[in-house]
């Protein structure tokens, strides 16, 4: 037997197959298939249960290639097979979000368990805390779902928040004006935004109000209705910070909460307002915890491993 499958450019060709076609040949002997290109048309042949295992994994590795816009090495190859091979794994999901950003456009969506939890939180909750390791996409799926529901015009507008630990709130004696001040310690935001949407739609919504992105110190006194709130690097909130962020939350309005607890930047070296909202929010109706690890780290497969040893490292204290 045999199935077909359209790749849509010679790029995904490329990573598909990798270097003198060492990607390709992982699949086909993964899976006991034999893999044959004619154009933009790849071939499998095999037995039906083999064939179709296969064209779920190719398929789950273009997509991961299309979310991520990025290259596909022999070892995240690895990654993403024995991913693919875990029960319930993520990949129908994979495609949730479609985006046009600076990049093209691209499907973006969870790769994960994790991932897809945190997703799938995020559309029925109305505050979900995203907490993990760097590269686990909590900013990033967070900053899709909120184009996503822009688009779907389940909000009216989507504000991006951070705290400006680094200059202490008090930005006050830097130079410049406003935007110059506090761009450095947005700009993580801004790079996943322009990944998701045209720059000229960006600049016009910056514009418009439709997007807002400010420090946290700027949210103090408001009330947000009809938002699409991401609160990022949570970790570096005071206590006094965090509440004054949850309680700005207005009518028809969702937050997102994302933070690393072994990453904080305030002055004892403790994400204190992360850690007092985890304890006393845990058992509220309509506000969710979601708690990566490094498996769901999706960057360049040593980002896993270092973030493990760290943490193995940190317990052996």
């Amino acid at each position: 037997m045999e199935k077909t499958i359209e790749v849509d450019s010679q790029l995904e060709l490329q990573e598909l197959f990798g270097p003198h076609d060492e990607n390709i040949r992982l699949v086909e002997n993964e899976y006991k298939v034999k893999a044959t290109l004619r154009g933009h048309h790849l071939k499998i042949s095999g037995t039906a249960t083999n064939i179709r295992k296969a064209v779920n994994l190719i398929e789950y590795i273009l997509l991961a290639f299309r979310s991520t816009g990025g290259h596909l090495g022999r070892q995240d190859l690895y990654s993403l097979i024995e991913d693919f091979k875990k029960p319930g794994n993520a990949a129908v999901n994979s495609g949730k979000f479609v985006t046009a950003g600076s990049s093209g456009t691209k499907r973006i969506g969870p790769k994960t368990d994790g991932q897809k939890e945190y997703v799938e939180a995020i559309e029925k909750f109305d505050i979900v805390f995203g907490i993990g390791p760097a590269g686990t996409g909590k900013t990033y799926l967070a900053m899709a779902s909120a184009v996503d529901a822009l688009k779907k015009q389940e909000v009216r507008r989507i504000i991006l928040t951070r705290p400006a630990i680094e200059a202490g709130e008090s930005l006050g004696y830097l130079p410049g004006d406003m935007y110059e001040k506090i761009s450095p310690y947005l700009r993580p935001l801004y790079d996943a935004l322009y990944d998701m949407m045209e720059a000229e739609r960006i600049e016009k919504h910056l514009e418009t109000g439709v997007i807002e992105v400010a420090p946290l110190a700027y949210m103090r006194g408001r009330t947000l209705n009809d938002a699409f709130i991401i609160l990022d690097e949570a970790q570096n909130c005071t206590a006094e910070q965090m509440k004054m962020f949850l309680t700005r939350l207005g009518f028809d309005s969702k937050a997102v909460i994302t933070g690393d607890l072994t990453q904080s930047d305030l002055p004892d070296g403790k994400p204190l307002g992360l850690l007092e909202a985890q304890e006393i929010l845990k058992d509220i109706e309509g506000i969710k915890f979601i708690y990566f690890t490094g498996f769901d780290v999706v960057r360049h497969a040593l980002v896993q491993r270092i973030i493990e040893a760290y943490d193995k490292a940190n317990h052996t204290k």
